[in-house]
């Protein structure tokens, strides 16, 4: 595989890092990654993967833009009211780069489809908002044997970790989070986020992302990185692999 001359001045950005390079960008044109939910958390992580030369991105919700989103997904405008998400996602990313290939899906993901629709990705990205889909997600992704980047955002509050639980030594998901169920009540609708803290927690999820699939600075699977709004503060925290784990240790 080889960068095109238009690639080449497309990424002279990044092929300039030595941590980057010309070979950290040929792994991003050779690379695929799957990310679920395209909304607050969604819209960052695809603008900057798709900016940054992915080779395939895969997307995957089944909701409809509405006026609320407005406020922290910024792939949308008010001329977008009522269209798919994964449709106007694929239109903002075909501008962006038209030398990726986009893979929208415009489908709830299940226990039925979850393996189908994320085998054959480099890099699982989640930004769901249910914790039903989050553990489905978790599950194809040690199933799959695929690195699973998941993000979560509350009020003032993000959190972003790296799990990899089909590796003997690192967690899953579940490692750190359990089963837990979805609450009534707990929704952002119900309590509220900050919008800004959306594009700051989804973008850093893309940075992760890349990591991943170039291999720049420290290994980060097994770690949670934790950032607070209100006061600025943040923190990364190591995740351990759970010995009774039902997902990843049985």
């Amino acid at each position: 595989m080889s960068l095109t001359d238009s690639e080449l001045e497309r990424y002279q950005r990044h092929i300039v890092l030595k941590e980057v390079g010309g070979l950290g960008q040929m792994k991003l044109k050779a690379a695929s990654v799957a990310v679920v939910g395209a909304g607050g958390l969604g819209s960052p992580c695809l603008l900057y993967l798709g900016a940054a030369g992915v080779g395939r991105i895969s997307f995957i919700d089944d909701d409809r833009v509405s006026l609320s989103n407005l406020q922290r997904q910024t792939l949308f405008t008010t001329g977008d009211l009522g269209r798919p998400k994964t449709e106007v996602a694929a239109d903002r990313l075909a501008a962006l780069n038209p030398d990726i290939a986009l893979n929208p899906v415009a489908a709830r993901l299940t226990a039925d489809n979850a393996d189908s629709l994320l085998a054959g990705h480099s890099v699982i990205a989640d930004g769901c908002d249910n914790f039903e889909t989050r553990s489905l997600v978790n599950r194809a992704a040690v199933r799959l044997g695929i690195p699973l980047v998941s993000a979560a955002i509350g009020p003032f509050e993000g959190q972003i970790g790296v799990f990899a639980g089909h590796l003997a030594d690192a967690p899953c998901w579940a490692c750190f989070a359990g089963t837990p169920d979805d609450r009534p009540g707990t929704s952002c609708a119900d309590i509220g986020v900050l919008g800004a803290l959306a594009g700051v927690t989804g973008s850093a999820q893309a940075l992760q992302v890349l990591r991943l699939m170039t291999g720049f600075g420290e290994p980060q699977i097994g770690r949670l990185w934790l950032f607070e709004g209100l006061s600025m503060a943040s923190r990364n925290i190591r995740v351990p692999k759970d010995p009774a784990c039902p997902v990843c240790s049985i």
